[in-house]
């Protein structure tokens, strides 16, 4: 098992995956990447990570499902909900499940990577 953290990406849409993952590789992470919340969990590979980056709305499972699933499952690892969306109600809901941070697209990426690094710190 690898001492460099791993970072979760789920994101229905490839090219932000593919975005997301290449700035999280040039910080020196592994990075996963899973084009559905169905597709992550089914991985196991949540029990490795040290920090998931989930889109808000995907179809299936939501990335506020997914993180309230975590919960259910006794997960600690920190999320970071991303969304392009600013409804309040799903703002709220969002709000509700804990995520370490909930950034709204596009985000920077010095905002991105000062959650990343909260995130890992936080980590217990």
């Amino acid at each position: 098992m690898s001492s460099v953290p791993l970072i979760s990406i789920v994101d229905d849409d490839p090219s932000m995956r593919v975005a997301v993952a290449s700035l999280v590789r040039s910080l020196g992470y592994r990075t996963s990447e899973h084009p559905t919340a169905e597709d992550f969990l089914a991985s196991g590979e949540w029990q490795q990570a040290g920090c998931i980056v989930s889109d808000i709305q995907m179809p299936g499972m939501s990335g506020i499902d997914l993180t309230r699933r975590l919960a259910e499952l006794g997960s600690t690892i920190p999320v970071i909900l991303v969304t392009a969306r600013t409804e309040t109600v799903l703002v709220n809901d969002a709000i509700e499940q804990n995520p370490i941070a909930l950034l709204k697209k596009p985000f920077e990426s010095e905002a991105f990577i000062e959650w990343i690094e909260r995130a890992l710190a936080s980590k217990p």
